[in-house]
């Protein structure tokens, strides 16, 4: 096709396009991401990643880059049920009745435990999850799924949250499902001696439980998928999984975006809950 000289030089001389270089920005910004925790995000979390970075951009710009650039986000995958129903033992009512919603932090916590499988066999790790927040407030890895598995996380989270000063009062509700760790009467003891109000879902039924389960499958996903340490590495199995698993909560409650939250960390969300708790309100003076 011929091009006359004019319209060839015009072409030469002109400049990038306020949107051409719009893109290129977000394009740098969604680069950075790679390799990065939020580089699992899909585009509407990205974009909401990015508007946090100070980017204005909209779903639509977000959405068509990251498809020019080949970037998706995570898929989960199918859940795996990892915990036995002891249908003999005495189980607790259930208290939440599937409201995985609470007006406070410490006042409703659930619980559930995965396996990640390893070259040794595998490893199982606990997670307590507080439903205000999302925050995850205990955690515990071992090779073995017994009661102490989901004891010690418990434990960690009353005492992360005694450590932070905002420690559980009277009144937390500890909810998980059916499983025999849970129903297990040393576990009982310990949440008595707590004084903490068991709860547990129905035998079979991975909605009454449906909050610890999508915790779960998000740490299925973020942490365990591709390119696992324990998966290539040397055969310290245990070792491998707390130190990804480590990192990967520290990331979840500091730095991961929640839908459920309006887009902000668990920790940013309680951070704001007790900054408007201890604000103190101007005194109403009394007409004269």
């Amino acid at each position: 096709m011929r091009v006359a000289a004019r319209t060839y030089r015009a072409w030469k001389r002109a400049q990038p396009s306020s949107r051409d270089l719009a893109d290129a920005v977000v394009i740098d910004a969604l680069l950075a991401t790679v390799g990065t925790p939020e580089g699992m995000y899909g585009r509407r979390k990205m974009t909401a990643h990015l508007r946090r970075q100070g980017h204005d951009v909209s779903q639509r710009r977000v959405d068509r880059l990251m498809r020019d650039l080949g970037l998706n986000g995570r898929v989960r995958g199918r859940g795996v049920r990892t915990t036995v129903p002891d249908r003999n033992a005495e189980r607790a009512p259930d208290l939440l009745e599937r409201d995985f919603t609470a007006p406070a932090p410490n006042q409703r916590w659930v619980a559930d435990f995965t396996y990640v499988r390893t070259w040794a066999g595998f490893v199982y790790v606990s997670f307590v999850i507080d439903c205000f927040s999302r925050a995850i407030v205990g955690w515990q890895a071992a090779t073995t799924k017994t009661t102490p598995l989901v004891t010690t996380a418990l434990r960690m989270g009353l005492w992360r949250r005694d450590r932070a000063g905002r420690p559980a009062a009277d009144g937390l509700v500890h909810h998980s499902d059916a499983g025999s760790q849970f129903t297990s009467v040393s576990f009982a003891e310990t949440l008595a001696l707590e004084g903490i109000a068991a709860s547990i879902g129905s035998i079979g039924d991975a909605y009454d439980n449906a909050l610890a389960e999508s915790t779960i499958g998000l740490f299925k996903t973020e942490a365990i998928r591709d390119d696992s340490p324990f998966r290539t590495g040397p055969l310290k199995q245990l070792e491998d999984v707390e130190w990804v698993t480590a990192e990967w909560v520290d990331w979840y409650n500091a730095s991961r975006l929640h839908t459920t939250l309006g887009d902000v960390p668990p920790e940013e969300f309680e951070t704001a809950y007790y900054a408007h708790l201890e604000t103190p309100s101007h005194p109403v003076l009394a007409p004269a």
